[in-house]
C-alpha cells in the first residue's frame, strides 16, 4: 500500500455533522499523482514511490527535470515528492494512484511548510509572556537576563532568543479526515495545516498508531 499523497491547499472553510455541529476544515486538492519513479531495496536500498503533482508545459520544466521524467508518459510535473511503499511491485510508471486510498474518518499526519515570519522577537516566535507594563518597566517585549551568572558565564546552547521563524518543514499528526469528494480530487481534513493557500501538502498513513 501507498503511505501518501501529494497535493495543494485550497483554504479553510465548516462543514455541518450530521448532528449540526459546525466543524471547521481545510481543503486539500489532492492529487492526481502520478507514478514517475520506483524505488527497491535492491537498488536504492528501500521501497519508495516517486510521485509528480501539478502537471506544466514543457518550458517550465529544466532540462535535467525533463529528461527524468521522459520514463513516464503522462507528462512533465512542477512537483516529485517520494512517499513509502509496502510492495512497489504492485505499481507500474505512469499509473495515478486515487485519493480514495484514504477513508472518511481516518487519522493521518499532514506536512507542510510553514508561512515565513522572517527576523521576530521572543514572544512572537517562542510564547514569551512579556515583561511588566507599568511601574516603570522597560523590559515590554524583550527576552530579559540569558546569562548564568559568574559560572559556567554563558548563554546556554539551545537557549530561546530572536531569530528566523517561520519557511521551515511542519508536521501536525492524526488529522481527522471530514469528507472526501472523489470527483475532484478533494479532501477535507479537520483543523488547520501548515502552509499557505496553494502550498504544497503532503498527506501520510499516520506513522503512530
Amino acid at each position: 500500500m501507498c503511505k501518501g499523497l501529494i497535493g495543494k491547499k485550497i483554504g479553510m472553510t465548516g462543514v455541518f455533522s450530521g448532528d449540526g455541529q459546525h466543524i471547521p476544515v481545510t481543503v486539500i486538492q489532492v492529487g492526481p499523482c502520478i507514478v514517475t519513479q520506483i524505488k527497491t531495496v535492491v537498488k536504492e536500498g528501500y521501497n519508495a514511490l516517486q510521485l509528480g503533482f501539478c502537471e506544466q508545459k514543457k518550458s517550465r520544466i529544466n532540462k535535467p527535470k525533463q529528461g527524468h521524467l521522459k520514463k513516464s508518459s503522462e507528462g512533465l510535473f512542477l512537483y516529485l515528492r517520494e512517499v513509502g511503499v509496502e510492495d512497489p511491485a504492485l505499481y507500474n510508471i505512469g499509473q495515478s494512484i486515487p485519493v480514495n486510498m484514504f477513508k472518511v474518518g481516518e487519522l493521518v499526519d499532514v506536512l507542510g511548510t510553514m508561512k515565513g515570519r522572517g527576523f521576530s522577537g521572543v514572544i512572537k516566535r517562542h510564547g514569551f509572556h512579556g515583561g511588566k507594563k507599568t511601574h516603570g518597566s522597560h523590559s515590554h517585549r524583550i527576552p530579559g537576563s540569558i546569562g548564568c551568572s559568574a559560572w559556567p558565564g554563558k548563554v546556554i546552547k539551545g537557549k530561546k532568543l530572536p531569530g528566523q521563524y517561520g519557511n521551515s518543514l511542519k508536521t501536525v499528526r492524526n488529522l481527522e479526515i471530514i469528507d472526501i469528494r472523489l470527483e475532484e480530487n478533494l479532501v477535507l481534513i479537520k483543523g488547520a495545516v501548515p502552509g499557505c493557500n496553494s502550498g504544497l501538502i503532503t498527506i501520510k498513513k499516520r506513522k503512530f498508531a
